[in-house]
């Protein structure tokens, strides 16, 4: 076992770690389950910084899963040879 693959390996159980907690992280569409969650977070000032933080969220999450794929794919052509 070569050092690139520890390095993907690592790298790609941190992202996954990180993907999932950012997908939990997010409020669903349906608001029920988030709310009972959250508790008073959906004040009235709160609401807009809860959905500035789902797009945030969405952005990272975007990014995280794209570069997942990625690496998952890396590492598969990088193991055949």
């Amino acid at each position: 076992m070569g050092v690139l693959e520890i390095v993907l390996g690592v790298i790609i159980c941190v992202l996954a770690v990180v993907l999932i907690a950012c997908v939990l992280l997010q409020s669903g569409k349906d608001k029920r389950l988030s709310g009972a969650i959250a508790g008073a977070a959906e004040t009235f000032f709160g609401k807009s910084k809860s959905q500035a933080r789902d797009k945030v969220l969405s952005r990272i999450t975007t990014v995280l899963s794209f570069v997942f794929v990625v690496l998952v794919v890396v590492m598969y052509i990088y193991m055949t040879k």
